[in-house]
């Protein structure tokens, strides 16, 4: 039986995060025990909230990760088969744990520490070749976690998806290493459709002093732009057409996977025949509603509430 087409494969982390809340998070070593608001277990893993917020948006998504064959890696596969993601591509490895992240949240910051396990483990090999020729857009997520293991094959896999119709984004996330550079990236880079980074991690990955700098080498390759801005909006580079979208400011109960959130809705919104700027609106928009709820998932809109709020969005020349 063939594998059914899916409008998004998004590849990369897949993890718990143990969610720690409240205003003072900051733990105190001796031995001493702090009080805070809240504890939970959540979806976790930039590539994992983007597929259960597309998914929440109305997409047909897979995912393809690596987890451990323990209770946190069959914690996450149920989870987000009960989201409606495909999980058939996600590799469970018996000989490794399961990737956990423990996030110290206090409203629009937060600390995250991370143990990788099988997440750092996924390789192209692992990817089905089916799985992006059924494709309509492949999306990458936090490719610094996987440098030694998909980075080696991640442009093969955007030049496969494209050639077979697909349209690809990357989303480097954070470098914990703080290197920022390496041969995988940039083959990486000069192979997507579309880069996604936040503002900081725009300007460490273009190696500039500011953010017209940073715009203008991170589209050396060709490829489209779109930079997270926070409660800001984005910036949106399509070739030589610049555009600022905003959204009114909300109060957010947690930031966690908003960005992941604000890729889910791009990518819906291009997958629908937007044009960059209004999808990056209704990104905006499904970033802005997650951060009502601690998680990167639990607020996470469906379609009718994020089209709502990216309505109301400020689209300018920039």
């Amino acid at each position: 039986m063939s594998r059914p087409s899916a409008d998004l494969v998004v590849l990369g982390d897949c993890n718990p995060d143990v969610l720690v809340t409240g205003d003072d998070v900051t733990p105190s070593f001796g031995q001493q025990e702090k009080l805070v608001d809240g504890i939970s277990l959540v979806i976790g893993g930039s590539a994992a909230i983007t597929a259960v917020a597309a998914a929440r948006l109305g997409l047909s998504v897979a995912l393809a990760a690596a987890v451990g064959a323990d209770p946190a890696g069959r914690f996450m596969l149920d989870q987000l088969s009960a989201e409606g993601v495909d999980v058939e591509a996600v590799v469970v490895r018996d000989d490794m744990p399961t990737g956990m992240t423990v996030a110290l949240s206090r409203g629009g910051d937060r600390a995250i520490l991370t143990a990788l396990g099988a997440v750092a483990s996924l390789t192209a090999a692992d990817v089905p070749a089916s799985l992006l020729a059924g494709a309509r857009h492949v999306h990458a997520s936090s490719l610094f976690l996987l440098e030694a293991s998909l980075g080696p094959g991640l442009a093969g896999l955007f030049t496969a998806a494209r050639a077979a119709g697909a349209t690809t984004s990357l989303d480097t996330n954070w470098d914990p290493a703080g290197q920022w550079t390496s041969e995988h990236l940039a083959a990486a880079i000069g192979a997507t459709d579309l880069l996604l980074p936040n503002e900081a991690e725009a300007l460490r990955l273009s190696g500039a002093l500011s953010l017209d700098e940073a715009v203008a080498k991170l589209t050396a390759s060709g490829a489209r732009l779109v930079v997270k801005l926070g409660e800001r909006g984005a910036l949106c580079v399509d070739g030589p057409v610049r555009h600022r979208v905003s959204l009114p400011p909300v109060i957010p109960a947690d930031t966690t996977g908003a960005g992941d959130c604000f890729n889910a809705g791009l990518i819906a919104g291009l997958l629908d025949g937007m044009e960059l700027p209004r999808a990056a609106a209704l990104g905006c928009a499904a970033g802005a509603l997650s951060t009502a709820a601690p998680g990167g998932t639990a607020s996470a809109p469906d379609r009718t509430a994020a089209v709502k709020l990216a309505a109301t969005a400020s689209i300018t020349a920039a």
